[in-house]
């Protein structure tokens, strides 16, 4: 599993963090998208996926490998 992702289009809501915060965080400074692993393992995948479904402006993506 590989997360493509665009910080530049994130607003910061904080979805993804409440949906799966070993994967995803917020940056101290503007509050937008940090990704801690952008390979996580297979047993993150429901969290990412619920992280992918509440982003409000769908920064966030799963790689078609």
């Amino acid at each position: 599993m590989r997360i493509l992702y665009d910080r530049e289009r994130c607003v910061g809501t904080g979805s993804c963090v409440f949906a799966e915060p070993a994967v995803f965080d917020q940056d101290e400074d503007d509050g937008r998208l940090v990704v801690l692993d952008e390979n996580p393992d297979e047993n993150f995948r429901q969290g990412v996926l619920d992280a992918i479904a509440v982003c409000p402006v769908a920064a966030i993506e799963l790689a078609k490998d």
